[in-house]
């Protein structure tokens, strides 16, 4: 089960920015993980439509790639008690949760 993305801090739901567990939390207690180990737990089809939608190359040899940007850093933490995926990309968390069944 793949997390898929949920949202940005900057479309965050303003009542859930201070509230214990929600994203300023999230934030304070943030894990940096690899690359690799992000994207075997989140869906990489959205993963690469947001590095489309960022401006990034999807091949070297056609400019800078998401994974050669060593200024995007790659995180995992918890929101409201779960786990959550994500990364960080010119200061904003793009944030990934388990999917509901």
């Amino acid at each position: 089960m793949n997390y898929r993305y949920y949202g940005n801090c900057v479309d965050w739901p303003s009542y859930d920015v201070y509230r214990d567990g929600g994203l300023n939390d999230m934030i304070y207690s943030l894990n940096e993980i690899s690359r690799r180990h992000f994207l075997r737990q989140v869906d990489t089809d959205e993963v690469h439509e947001l590095e489309e939608s960022l401006g990034y190359a999807s091949h070297p040899k056609n400019g800078l790639t998401m994974s050669a940007d060593c200024h995007v850093q790659y995180f995992s933490s918890h929101l409201h008690g779960e786990r959550v995926y994500g990364f960080v990309w010119s200061g904003i968390e793009y944030v990934f949760v388990k999917p509901y069944r």
